[in-house]
């Protein structure tokens, strides 16, 4: 397999899926700004993809080549180059992505193009993880700032920095958060060369998630080794959780988040040589990220929590722990689509809480495992579940949506499920108070 030319003006590039949270959007703007021959080819219907279609000609002027609803051979092999959303499962297993190695085509993806073109990988900050590693990236980025250091945060979180390229100068820090699937394309295991690691590691934890797509928790933890593996004399690796030494003044809740913090600041100060007690201070201004642990009513003690980013058993259980004064009180949403990992432990957990209501494909294991008490609901759909835990509710409880799977059997996003359950409680706070809500027994 041949490898891709920097400039990439009249090179035929085939972008295999758009994805739903922006990069692939921005990946194909970058690639027509280079003057390449796009051809988008998604499993996706063509109305699906319409409204990314139409920003990317809002940017550009003009529109890729299409294929939706499915894919071609032809797309992966007669042209030079194919790009491949990290979210395509077992690539070293799909017809496509083979065929396309066969051909001599040069295979890569997104964030292999960004790191590529970085002018200085010791100004990289990666971090990896099972949990934490969306707000120890964001814990980062804001500190940097803060700092007055220019710096920019993108990878597995927000939309492709290949957009803004331009504007990252040698002494720009960029935080990149790691997913497992984008470690596997910079590791030696995928088809493309070199191998890529960052100047400066970090690695929350690791615990078994994602064994949908990489088969095996073995492979999912020599996939999160990337991160540091290929790393150079002098580079660092932090890993967590770190020994927390003191209170680090924050807005977010949770002993998980103080780790979180303990780690970024450590990441940062290593990094830049920043002082760490002016780091803290900066970071007592961080109010957390949108779906994570995040209080929709107002108040000193808010009873309505959207986790809805929430795809792990073990992040779930964080977000219990950080209202662990008030669990026997917390009705808890739970399920979603079934990425192959044990959720009994969780299950185990319905006797401890107020109530526990089960939606999406995973719904009725979760209930069958907890034992279909009384307090235990299938409800299938957020809707429903909303609905009674509110019924249920009594004036001090609290209703956690901390769903410890993805969203793809329902949403097409995290993003679009919790915006969904914030839409549904805001319309119970809206209509006139329940009994549920105002009184103290349910």
């Amino acid at each position: 397999m041949r490898f891709m030319p920097r400039d990439l003006a009249d090179q035929r590039v085939t972008v295999m899926g758009l994805g739903h949270f922006g990069g692939g959007e921005g990946l194909v703007r970058w690639l027509m700004e280079q003057q390449a021959k796009v051809l988008v080819t998604d499993l996706a219907d063509a109305q699906r993809l319409e409204g990314a279609l139409e920003r990317i000609e809002a940017h550009t002027g003009r529109r890729p080549d299409v294929a939706a609803g499915g894919h071609t051979e032809a797309h992966f092999t007669d042209t030079d180059m194919v790009v491949v959303n990290p979210a395509v499962p077992r690539p070293w297993d799909n017809p496509f992505v083979q065929a396309a190695v066969k051909s001599g085509a040069c295979v890569t993806t997104a964030m292999r193009l960004l790191v590529e073109r970085l002018p200085d990988r010791r100004r990289v900050i990666g971090i990896t993880g099972t949990v934490g590693k969306s707000t120890t990236a964001t814990m980062l980025h804001h500190m940097l700032k803060a700092s007055g250091l220019d710096a920019r945060l993108g990878g597995n979180i927000g939309s492709s920095l290949l957009p803004s390229l331009h504007t990252i100068r040698a002494d720009t820090w960029v935080v990149l958060e790691c997913s497992s699937a984008q470690l596997w394309w910079l590791g030696d295991e995928s088809p493309e060369a070199p191998c890529w690691s960052p100047g400066t590691a970090v690695t929350t934890n690791i615990a078994p998630n994602h064994l949908d797509w990489h088969g095996s928790e073995a492979h999912y933890r020599r996939s999160k080794a990337v991160l540091f593996q290929h790393q150079q004399p002098g580079d660092v690796h932090i890993e967590g959780p770190l020994g927390l030494n003191e209170h680090i003044e924050l807005r977010v809740p949770g002993a998980h988040n103080q780790a979180n913090a303990a780690l970024a600041i450590a990441a940062a100060s290593t990094a830049t040589s920043v002082d760490r007690q002016m780091l803290a201070k900066h970071l007592a201004t961080f109010s957390g990220l949108e779906h994570r642990l995040q209080a929709i009513d107002d108040g000193p003690n808010p009873r309505f929590w959207n986790d809805a980013k929430s795809s792990t058993p073990q992040s779930t259980e964080l977000a219990l722990a950080a209202l662990s004064d008030r669990i026997d009180r917390v009705h808890l949403i739970v399920g979603g689509y079934d990425k192959g990992v044990s959720l009994d432990a969780l299950a185990r957990r319905a006797p401890q809480l107020a109530g526990l209501y089960c939606i999406g494909a995973t719904g009725e294991t979760i209930a069958a495992a907890a034992g279909r008490a009384n307090h235990v609901h299938v409800c299938h759909t957020l809707e429903v579940a909303v609905k009674r835990a509110i019924e249920h509710m009594a004036r001090e409880d609290v209703l956690l949506l901390s769903p410890a799977c993805a969203s793809w059997d329902q949403y097409p996003d995290y993003r679009a499920r919790g915006a969904h359950f914030i839409e549904l409680v805001q319309a119970q706070l809206a209509s006139a108070p329940t009994r549920s809500l105002t009184d103290s027994t349910p």
